[in-house]
């Protein structure tokens, strides 16, 4: 009898489609559905008794809703050319991302705005993130810094966030998610680091008494005042290029008006000593 490890040898891109249908925990037929190809071909794909055209590859990988990098790896598996190229961050062919990141960097100022790849490393940031870094472990902040390690970390931000269980709750539940879609090993281990973490504080219970809030805040500690920020998540609409695709800019902003007086003295501040 062949066994799935056999099977994943000798049809790779049979066993990488399996894998991720596996992973969006979808049937066969489902997909078959989603992609508009029958359920007898998706099962022949997968088992390996057909070989699916690198239209097919690229339906199904974009019907499973599969990173761009991994669609290149599943078009590897079927014997094509990856679709997706992956420029440098610093080179020719992204010099107009760069300017379009460095004006809403700029943009936001003094609002803290960081800009982050897939795995969390931090790729830019404008000036305003100096207030979120105060008393953090210059040690945590060497190069490749990973910005939800910063978050976290009890030498970090931790033990100044003043709702560190609901914060850390809303980031962890985040980044299992990312683990989910990605299926990304790497993720995967950060989440298990982030999880084994101290924390005393188990967040607060809802509230049915109070109005909800909209958004769950970073409340944070700092020698300006209390701050309450709010986290907005921008990705690039329909990447072509899988550094732009893995690319995220992670805005906090002002959940109320002392924080932005605050934030706004705290800039004004910084650029006098300058």
């Amino acid at each position: 009898m062949t066994t799935e490890a056999e099977a994943a040898r000798r049809h790779p891109i049979g066993a990488l489609l399996r894998q991720w249908r596996r992973q969006r925990r979808i049937s066969q037929l489902d997909l078959s559905i989603r992609a508009e190809v029958s359920a007898r071909h998706l099962s022949f794909v997968e088992t390996g008794r057909s070989r699916p055209s690198r239209e097919m590859v690229l339906r199904l990988g974009e019907s499973l809703d599969v990173p761009l990098r991994e669609q290149n790896r599943m078009l590897l598996a079927a014997g094509y050319a990856p679709a997706y190229s992956e420029a440098p961050l610093d080179g020719p062919e992204l010099e107009p991302l760069r300017g379009a990141v460095g004006a809403i960097l700029a943009g936001h100022e003094p609002f803290p705005v960081v800009v982050v790849d897939r795995r969390w490393t931090l790729v830019d940031a404008n000036a305003g993130v100096t207030v979120l870094l105060e008393g953090v472990d210059e040690e945590l902040l060497a190069p490749p810094v990973n910005v939800l390690r910063v978050g976290l970390h009890p030498r970090g931000m931790a033990p100044r966030i003043a709702n560190l269980g609901e914060w850390r709750a809303h980031l962890l539940d985040r980044l299992r998610r990312e683990v989910e879609w990605s299926a990304d090993p790497v993720l995967a281990e950060l989440y298990r680091e982030l999880r084994a973490y101290p924390c005393a504080d188990p967040g607060p219970a809802p509230d049915a008494s109070g109005a909800p809030e909209l958004a769950v805040p970073m409340r944070l500690r700092h020698s300006l005042g209390d701050l309450a920020l709010l986290s907005t998540v921008a990705t690039f609409g329909t990447p072509v290029d899988i550094t732009v695709s893995e690319l995220r800019i992670e805005s906090f902003l002002p959940a109320d008006p002392a924080t932005a007086d605050l934030l706004r003295a705290a800039l004004a501040g910084s650029a006098g000593g300058a």
